[in-house]
């Protein structure tokens, strides 16, 4: 579809640039921020993954190439029968050191046209660890910490020079997740309903000027 889109971006304008989604993938992009996030390894070399499991203890592991918080696994030990069969399904992962503090719920940034523009936070259910509203997440206003505004910006500003106009990011206990999300940033509506903030009134004055 991006190949289809690139032939008339030129004469119509696409948001995002559809040559920018197709070289930034949401996961591998935040290799660039790694010095933001939780310990992180992107891999499908399953003596690093024993490493780093025995290094770190609980574990997240997630797909490079997944949505909406699916076949995102907790594991608080190194399950090699599970880990080789997760490695053989979805080739490279992710493995990041777990955060118990998303308890109190991630944060996610919306960025439009290298701007910092909003954020919420997203409180997982009961016995759950996915800050996703279509896991059953709650969400609740929230606000940035100078840390997450700072890295916020950064990131913004990249991906305003990489032609992505609108973008989310998230936050767990002040550390970037991983997840830079360029192809469905999800929430405007729902910051509008804690807020009674129009971020897409923002996101077309912004794309008129």
């Amino acid at each position: 579809t991006t190949y289809i889109l690139d032939k008339i971006k030129k004469k119509v304008k696409i948001v995002n640039d559809p040559t920018s989604i197709r070289n930034i993938s949401e996961k591998l992009y935040s290799a660039k921020y790694v010095k933001y996030m939780p310990a992180t390894i992107f891999t499908q070399n399953i003596e690093e993954i024993k490493k780093f499991f025995k290094k770190n203890n609980k574990v997240i592991i997630k797909p490079i190439h997944s949505y909406s918080g699916n076949d995102i696994h907790l594991l608080s030990k190194f399950n090699f029968k599970f880990i080789k069969k997760f490695i053989k399904k979805h080739d490279h992962i992710i493995c990041q050191k777990y955060l118990p503090n998303i308890k109190n719920g991630d944060k996610r940034v919306f960025l439009i046209n290298g701007k910092v523009v909003g954020v919420i936070s997203r409180i997982p259910k009961k016995g759950s660890f996915l800050s996703n509203i279509s896991k059953g997440a709650k969400p609740i206003q929230s606000s940035l910490t100078k840390t997450e505004n700072k890295i916020s910006k950064i990131i913004a500003k990249d991906l305003k020079k990489e032609n992505i106009f609108f973008a989310g990011i998230d936050f767990i206990d002040q550390k970037l997740n991983g997840d830079i999300n360029v192809t469905s940033p999800t929430g405007l509506k729902t910051y509008f309903d804690l807020t009674r903030k129009n971020l897409a009134r923002t996101f077309w004055k912004e794309l008129k000027a």
